[in-house]
């Protein structure tokens, strides 16, 4: 078996950067594509049970569709992925204003997030995975977030059909940091109708209510007798019109924190494909694509409501740990503040 990683130009943005396209292939039949820009993954190409290739993951053939405005498909996220009440928190005693791009709230980072930066690439190959790695500072005050934020992400590819995303994060002050990738699927196809025959098995007892606005009211309600209960493989469909819109909440997992095991698994009865969802954090952000509406088009053709999203969340502002998760198969995290030498929170 064989591991491979390419680089092609993937276009310039108007002010002259130049961003580059990078494929993470194995022998298997994976293929999965990354731009620097926003270190976007903008398609996941998995056979199924037939041996048959289908791109998996919603995005764009070309940067031009990434730069108009769309929902965040493949991003990394940060400096805080999902919705921070009010546009501004307190940390240690001094209230941060950021800028509220989702109402009154602060979404994915504010006005210019991770997703719209063009991060520093370096590809590399060893006998049985292709990495690419990512660089970024964010600068002191960047979007109004405390500190120079130095991040890493490498995403890593092996011939076990393991996609695997490790983040971290070095600070020279205390911030909030919450990234993750942005990826929406369709196990059948993207573009291939919806996923409400997906189903989904989630290992988390509870899970965080939240307010009209989205952001969690506080709470950890157990998931029995309610929409949210997938503890039991159960079809996304089965119960969605039992709740608010579609799924958009976080689930507290039922596991060790730091300890990387499954989170979550969801088979796709028509392709055969099963998507795997392992984490050291301690929930997992299940969102259906509640707010697609048929307008934009992409890899596949329309992308209507009930796309399959896994992200980060978090349950409190002030917490530097997040509650969080993701991707194919695996994900690890480390937070670190200057001059710590700790590789791990």
């Amino acid at each position: 078996m064989t591991i491979e990683v390419e680089t092609t130009s993937f276009g310039t943005l108007n002010e002259g950067s130049h961003v580059e396209l990078f494929t993470l292939k194995n022998s298997r039949g994976l293929v999965v594509n990354i731009t620097n820009y926003g270190g976007i993954v903008t398609a996941i190409h998995a056979p199924d049970s037939s041996d048959v290739s289908a791109n998996v993951a919603l995005g764009f053939p070309t940067l031009d569709g990434y730069i108009n405005n769309h929902p965040y498909f493949g991003a990394i996220i940060g400096r805080y992925a999902n919705r921070i009440a009010g546009g501004s928190f307190v940390l240690y005693g001094k209230r941060y204003k950021l800028f509220k791009n989702y109402g009154a709230n602060t979404l994915h980072g504010g006005k210019h997030g991770f997703d719209q930066r063009v991060w520093k690439a370096t590809p590399s190959k060893e006998s049985n995975f292709a990495a690419l790695t990512l660089t970024y500072t964010s600068k002191d005050l960047d979007e109004g977030f405390p500190g120079n934020l130095d991040c890493k992400i490498v995403y890593s590819l092996n011939l076990h059909n393991e996609l695997r995303i490790d983040y971290e994060a070095t600070t020279d002050k205390p911030t909030p940091v919450n990234l993750t990738n942005h990826s929406y699927f369709n196990l059948s196809g993207a573009g291939a109708g919806d996923i409400l025959n997906h189903e989904v098995q989630i290992a988390a007892d509870r899970y965080t209510p939240v307010d009209k606005s989205l952001i969690p009211t506080g709470e950890l309600k157990p998931v029995d007798n309610t929409p949210y209960d997938f503890r039991v493989s159960t079809r996304i469909g089965a119960r969605i019109n039992d709740t608010s819109g579609g799924y958009d909440h976080n689930f507290v997992l039922n596991k060790q924190y730091g300890d990387l095991q499954i989170a979550a698994k969801v088979a796709d009865p028509a392709s055969g494909r099963i998507l795997e969802v392992h984490t050291t954090e301690p929930g997992i952000q299940f969102y259906s694509g509640n707010f697609l509406d048929g307008t934009i088009r992409g890899n596949g053709g329309s992308y209507k409501k009930h796309y399959l999203h896994w992200k980060h969340s978090i349950f409190q502002i002030q917490s530097i740990k997040p509650i969080s998760p993701v991707q194919f198969c695996a994900l690890e995290k480390s937070i670190r503040k200057q001059p710590s030498t700790s590789s791990a929170c």
